[in-house]
């Protein structure tokens, strides 16, 4: 590991160890479908169709609705579950606390914000930061879809319990989808799964786990750009 990779680690707040043999091991395949839907937008038609959505409750509160950032061709989508306050006021995911800390992940992997494209499951606030609920998902998720669809990444990053059981279409907990084989629908697109950046603001301890995480989600990207 260089200095720089180190030196974001250090500001993360993460002390590597690691049991190669553990981190190596291999782990049970479980591979789960989700059904998406082929696109009829062009990326502007869908970007309009989400700004003027009125399909929920939500739109009765939001200020505005949050798209997503990052190339429309991008290699990595990372995915969250739902805007929160700072979000809804500048109209881009992830930007409070917990986007500072998204960020701060990816340079520890030498990769820059500006290069992956970064998205929720729901493009407008809860109230107070609630957890979305299903019908507002389900309202909502077909956005995600064609994103997923127009964007075709290589891989597919789920920040959390939201995103993992709507890309999965599976009710387990986090925890046992976390270091498996996972791919979304029959795209066939590789998911990882580890925990929100907001998760690890209240439970610091964790981020040796996103950590490691994000090192399977690296060298599956490497397999996939080998292979293509």
């Amino acid at each position: 590991m260089n200095s720089k990779h180190q030196y974001y680690l250090n500001s993360m707040g993460i002390t590597v160890w690691q049991d190669k043999q553990a981190v190596d091991a291999p782990k049970p395949a479980l591979e789960v479908c989700s059904e998406e839907k082929s696109t009829g937008y062009s990326w502007e038609a869908l970007q309009q169709a989400v700004k003027n959505c009125t399909q929920c409750e939500l739109c009765h509160s939001r200020k505005q609705t949050v798209f997503g950032v990052g190339p429309a061709d991008a290699d990595i989508m990372f995915i969250g579950e739902a805007p929160g306050a700072s979000e809804d006021r500048q109209g881009e995911p992830f930007v409070g606390r917990a986007g500072q800390l998204l960020t701060r992940m990816l340079h520890a992997f030498d990769i820059e914000r500006q290069d992956v494209f970064i998205t929720n499951v729901l493009k407008c606030r809860p109230p107070l930061n609630r957890d979305p609920s299903g019908e507002e998902v389900a309202q909502c998720s077909t956005y995600l879809q064609h994103q997923v669809a127009m964007v075709q990444p290589k891989l597919l990053i789920a920040l959390g319990r939201v995103s993992a059981r709507y890309l999965l279409g599976v009710t387990a907990p986090l925890r046992q989808l976390r270091g498996r084989k996972l791919t979304y629908g029959s795209l066939k697109i590789p998911v990882i799964v580890t925990y929100h950046p907001a998760y690890l603001l209240r439970n610091p301890r964790d981020k040796n786990k996103v950590f490691q995480d994000l090192q399977n989600a690296m060298k599956i990207l490497k397999t996939s750009e080998k292979s293509s």
